[in-house]
């Protein structure tokens, strides 16, 4: 019971909370990052799923691409694809930089090479928590009538698709657990917030930009945010969370490039 009691309601680590002017440039460097990364696309994702509200036709029979052609030529395609994965690692080398700024850095937030073994069956451990109910999620919500149809991939079959789908789910991984994890309840720490309070802003920023699939994909990934922040919270790991989505999401990619059309649930 006691342990239960832990993980709903942990105490929070002893931290020198900002005051003043400090606190003030944390408020306001939330505020840019958010800005111009991941709040920025909640924003976009908001409107966007408002769009498909707005249409005629029910938003399970409406498609949307996660990984989609981003130029008609091949090696231009490669090239922009290749530039937006280097987009998300900048991103999260952001969040990185402004930890190491405070006096944290990689090893504060437990992206370090301190356990590499249980760091790995940690990270396969969560993708089979969250990735297995995950699909099961979305295959009812989508039933429902309250999700749109998820095409993780519909980039063309060139040589380089599934090298590339690994590099942008490794991206996509890296620039969300380090910004919305990491820097985010780190900050959140030091502005005063209890471990719950950052904990649900944590997992609510993560849904809003995952609000284009659906409310669905919000509220699937709302539950994820929870289950990662507090694994976080508790561990102080960062490398099992940025492993397990990282998995969750090559197989997602990679799985629908290659077996569209072979799977009975997959879209085409």
């Amino acid at each position: 019971m006691s342990l239960l009691r832990t993980w709903l309601a942990p105490p929070r680590p002893a931290v020198v909370e900002a005051e003043g002017r400090e606190r003030r440039l944390l408020v306001t460097e939330i505020l840019v990052v958010a800005t111009v990364t991941l709040g920025l696309s909640g924003l976009r994702s908001l409107i966007s799923l408002l769009d498909s509200l707005a249409a005629p036709a029910p938003l399970a029979s409406r498609r949307v691409a996660i990984d989609q052609p981003l130029a008609t030529d091949s090696w231009v395609d490669l090239a922009a694809q290749l530039a937006s994965s280097l987009q998300l690692v900048a991103w999260g080398a952001l969040g990185l930089y402004l930890l190491l700024r405070a006096g944290s850095g990689p090893r504060g937030v437990g992206l370090d090479g301190a356990r590499p073994g249980r760091d790995v069956l940690a990270a396969l451990g969560l993708a089979a928590l969250i990735g297995i109910p995950g699909l099961g999620f979305y295959l009812a919500t989508r039933a429902l009538g309250i999700n749109l149809t998820v095409v993780p991939s519909v980039l063309d079959d060139h040589w380089w698709r599934v090298p590339v789908l690994v590099v942008s789910a490794v991206a996509n991984a890296w620039a969300e657990e380090v910004l919305v994890v990491g820097w985010l309840l780190t900050v959140l720490r030091r502005l005063g917030l209890s471990e719950n309070r950052s904990l649900a802003v944590s997992a609510l920023l993560r849904g809003s930009y995952h609000l284009y699939q659906g409310f669905g994909g919000g509220l699937g990934n709302v539950v994820m945010g929870l289950v990662f922040g507090r694994y976080w919270q508790r561990s102080g790991r960062l490398w099992p969370l940025v492993g397990a989505h990282a998995l969750i999401d090559v197989v997602a990619f990679v799985g629908s490039a290659l077996l569209a059309g072979k799977v009975p649930f997959l879209p085409r």
